[in-house]
């Protein structure tokens, strides 16, 4: 049977009205309100539609949202369309985002009669572009970490020293912990990683797990952190590797962070300490290694950083504040 619109009952209205889940509403050329779908009371949580009978449709909405219903009220009774979208509460209380049409019911003489106004709930929606807009902010405040790391990195490697060949080789090979690094924090979240996670990582490209042992509590990293932590133990771990603890069979690095409570703030410390390699000397220079472990690191992490050269190895500690590694601020 071909469908009819002339013969669509009131009950049928009722039923399409009452399966929406778009508040479809009534309001006279005054803007109060005159009907309320049973639909558009589910959504607004309104439990007796008579108590809001009457009301001016307006006073639901505050702010730059009231004016803005007030501008839709004028325009619907002047015979135009309207449609702006803002927050209001349910008749309970809660938070929702509406997107909302109003528009004017012309009566037989063609002049509006009545106003019709359509709600729809889009506060997930709402929620999603917040979402997408944090998201977008850090990414942002990332890249700019990123490539203030890349340019100390670059600046410190090629002044360090003359030789063209061994400074690429160091640049490349920074920029590959840097990359690690990154890596770590999009496998985890974008807002941090974990400290296991950073540690893990200086060691897994080299393939010395067996020498090297790891104990600690959770603790995220702020993005920053993460980067910076990332290429003082890259150093560490290179130096290591060619003069220190990792160079010998026998070595061992044990890598350790405990948090303390402090008078302020929680207490982080981080130490490295080598043994069983030869034996070992302070350096007769500053290279790129302890300038980076030293200078930058307690830039971008704060507290402070000793680096000491044992008989039995190489002795790294940084003290610092569990605020300071989860706070990422450029």
């Amino acid at each position: 049977m071909p469908f009819n619109a002339d013969t669509i009952d009131a009950a049928f209205v009722r039923t399409v009205l009452a399966a929406s889940n778009d508040c479809i509403k009534l309001l006279n050329l005054d803007g109060d309100l005159t009907f309320m779908s049973e639909g558009g009371q589910r959504v607004m949580e309104v439990s007796d539609f008579n108590q809001l009978r009457g009301c001016p449709w307006s006073s639901f909405w505050e702010g730059d949202s009231h004016a803005e219903a007030a501008r839709a009220v004028a325009e619907a009774r002047a015979g135009r369309n309207y449609r702006f979208q803002g927050p209001a509460n349910t008749a309970k209380g809660n938070p929702r985002w509406w997107d909302v049409q109003v528009t004017p019911v012309f009566g037989a003489d063609g002049k509006p009669e009545s106003l019709l106004s359509v709600s729809r709930d889009i506060t997930e929606l709402k929620r999603a572009e917040e979402q997408q807009r944090l998201l977008a902010l850090e990414m942002n405040h990332r890249i700019k970490n990123v490539l203030a790391m890349v340019q100390a990195i670059a600046s410190q490697t090629f002044r360090a020293t003359s030789d063209p060949v061994e400074a690429r080789a160091a640049f490349l090979n920074r920029l590959g912990a840097l990359g690690s690094a990154q890596d770590v924090l999009t496998q985890t979240t974008l807002t941090g990683a974990r400290m296991a996670d950073v540690v893990a990582e200086a060691f897994r490209p080299h393939g010395r797990e067996g020498q090297v042992t790891m104990s600690g509590p959770d603790v995220d990293l702020a993005p920053r952190c993460a980067l910076a932590l990332s290429l003082a133990l890259h150093e560490l771990t290179t130096n290591a590797i060619k003069y220190g603890a990792l160079s010998a069979d026998g070595g061992r690095v044990a890598v350790s962070w405990s948090l303390t409570p402090g008078e302020t703030d929680t207490v982080f410390v981080l130490s490295w300490t080598e043994s069983g390699g030869p034996p070992v000397a302070p350096p007769t220079r500053t290279g790129f290694g302890t300038g980076m472990i030293q200078r930058a690191l307690s830039g971008y992490v704060g507290g402070a950083t000793t680096l000491t050269y044992e008989p039995s190895g190489v002795v790294f500690t940084l003290t610092t504040t569990l605020a300071a590694l989860t706070a990422d601020v450029m």
